[in-house]
């Protein structure tokens, strides 16, 4: 299991690679300036970019991950002076290729033709946090210096998240503060879905973003800011699942992100009126929202539009088409996984509640599958064993019998000690090991012979 979470992290990071290669309408000249910029930061070759662009043509995302090395043929790990040496080398000329870094380091005698694989020392490097891309994060700077506006639907979404009013929604009517998630097409300023969420974390964008994506198709690309509920491994995860380019605002930029900070400031009014309404809970809350957006935003002209157009006017009648997939790709694109150890009981903790896994399982380490919108039922998965389904664990007014030991966990007869046998033969091969290699000559002294 471990092995196909790394092959799907690996097939992650290429998605990643070749998503600006994947652009509907990307001319010749446009794309060869595009490999040269990724070969150059990256330090991998046009060939091996146009493998990965074929792989996925041909076969999705699955079609990205590499292929399982034979058993016994790892490579071994690069001496620690030669990586310090590499390192050295990156940073005296960040710009330089994990080739020629190799090139000189075999130049200069520092390892032998031939030791270092491109591969390794890639990863060795980016573990370290010396890849080109990781220094390059440090040297970028400047900011956008005009506006820009895709030219159709589904190009790009915004997405953004606004402190809300408080409710009592607590415990004992306590009052908690809930927040407002937007996800915003970039070319027509239309709303896709926002919704008043009670918790602020990343479940809540994932919720808002599947929700816009069976409402509306999925987008060719997304841009977010760095907050931990959008830059986080599942984001990343479902985004590449899908063949959705994802992107990430430079840090303190906030012009990058000004669209849909600006339908936030717009959202103040709404705040303004519901606080005269003095909704009590979070489904009344909501209720006036969509009532809000869809009259005093959606359907009202809209400055930035041709003609003064209105955002759902202008989403509807554009002539790009809308890209739709399966809803179980989306469901599986979404699902999170974690690990949790079985206990005596054959249960494992998840978010406060016990599940049942199987008393064969106890002491064992399992992957949880499952759906951070509905946990009432947990996946499992166990190296050997085919997937099954884990329930909250029921407490009865009887305590259950402790459990059997399993049959493979029982005790084996023996009819002897091996470990004393195996030590006995150890120690026969050390006194022949230690068999004297120089003969003594003989010593004569008053008559007597000494050996």
């Amino acid at each position: 299991m471990r092995d196909q979470r790394k092959a799907a992290d690996i097939a992650q990071q290429r998605m990643e690679l070749i998503s600006p290669l994947l652009s509907e309408g990307l001319d010749r000249a446009k794309a060869r300036e595009l490999k040269s910029s990724i070969c150059e930061r990256t330090g991998i070759s046009e060939r091996t970019l146009r493998r990965y662009v074929a792989q996925y043509r041909e076969s999705g995302f699955n079609g990205l991950k590499p292929k399982g090395r034979e058993s016994g043929k790892t490579e071994d790990a690069i001496p620690a002076h030669v990586l310090e040496q590499a390192i050295l080398l990156r940073r005296q000329v960040p710009s330089r290729s994990v080739t020629q870094l190799i090139d000189i380091l075999e130049w200069e005698g520092v390892v032998e033709e031939g030791r270092i694989k491109r591969s390794t020392l890639q990863e060795q490097l980016s573990n370290r946090g010396y890849s080109s891309r990781q220094m390059k994060m440090y040297t970028s700077t400047g900011a956008a210096a005009r506006r820009f506006q895709k030219r159709y639907r589904n190009k790009l979404w915004h997405s953004d998240i606004k402190y809300g009013p408080y409710l009592p929604i607590g415990k004992d009517g306590e009052k908690k503060q809930v927040y407002l998630v937007l996800f915003v097409d970039d070319a027509t300023r239309y709303v896709l879905h926002g919704e008043f969420y009670p918790t602020l974390d990343k479940v809540i964008v994932e919720d808002c973003f599947r929700k816009s994506i069976l409402k509306h198709g999925i987008p060719e690309s997304t841009f977010f800011d760095n907050g931990g509920q959008y830059k986080n491994k599942w984001m990343t995860r479902a985004c590449a699942k899908m063949g959705i380019r994802l992107l990430y605002a430079r840090p303190y930029s906030p012009e990058s992100t000004g669209k849909v900070e600006r339908i936030n400031r717009i959202v103040d009014s709404f705040l303004a009126e519901s606080a005269l309404e003095k909704p009590q809970t979070l489904e009344k809350l909501n209720e006036l929202f969509q009532v809000w957006l869809t009259e005093c935003y959606q359907n009202k002209p809209h400055s930035a539009l041709h003609n003064g157009m209105s955002p759902e006017t202008a989403y509807r009648s554009d002539k790009k088409p809308q890209r739709f997939i399966d809803p179980d790709t989306i469901a599986q694109a979404f699902l999170h996984f974690e690990e949790r150890k079985v206990d005596k009981a054959g249960c494992i903790s998840f978010e406060g509640q016990k599940y049942e896994v199987g008393l064969s399982f106890i002491g064992c380490t399992v992957d949880v599958i499952y759906d951070p919108a509905d946990t009432d039922e947990l996946t499992i998965e166990y190296e050997g064993h085919n997937p099954w389904k884990a329930k909250k664990l029921v407490i009865g007014e009887r305590a259950a019998q402790r459990p059997k030991l399993p049959e493979h966990l029982t005790k084996e007869k023996a009819d002897s000690s091996r470990l004393l046998r195996a030590a006995k033969k150890k120690n026969e091969q050390r006194v022949e090991q230690y068999i004297p290699a120089v003969s003594y000559r003989r010593v004569s002294k008053g008559g007597d012979h000494y050996v």
